[in-house]
């Protein structure tokens, strides 16, 4: 029972993580949105708006990934909490965990990428 609650208690730890990172991966997304507004105000020329309006469908895009993978955050916090502590640890916690793990992985990896060509970006258009 001890083990179930360590285990239970770092689950909770990973969410909270998660949770504030996507949070200020939103946050973040928005100023890169007026900062394209900016640049798009300038009238620079099809050069610079043709990858503008990529970045803004990326970010569409992110924004979406970002409020699924809450709502993913918040239904394992739903079944961590819903979790009968006398109850085995049995492999399902661990599996749900796992995918989330992963895909948390891969969307941090992608948000960096988008975020380093936007840096770019901005360094060559403003």
């Amino acid at each position: 029972m001890e083990v179930k609650l360590v285990y239970l208690s770092d689950l909770k730890f990973n969410i909270k993580i998660w949770k504030r990172e996507l949070r200020f991966h939103r946050d973040e997304m928005l100023k890169f949105e007026k900062k394209l507004e900016e640049v798009a105000k300038r009238n620079i020329g099809t050069e610079a708006m043709i990858p503008l309006e990529g970045f803004q469908n990326r970010i569409i895009r992110e924004k979406e990934v970002i409020g699924h993978l809450l709502q993913r955050i918040r239904m394992k916090r739903k079944i961590i909490d819903a979790t009968d502590i006398s109850e085995e640890i049995d492999g399902r916690l661990r599996n749900q965990q796992t995918s989330l793990r992963d895909d948390m992985k891969t969307y941090i990896k992608l948000h960096y990428e988008l975020k380093e060509e936007l840096m770019d970006y901005f360094l060559k258009w403003l």
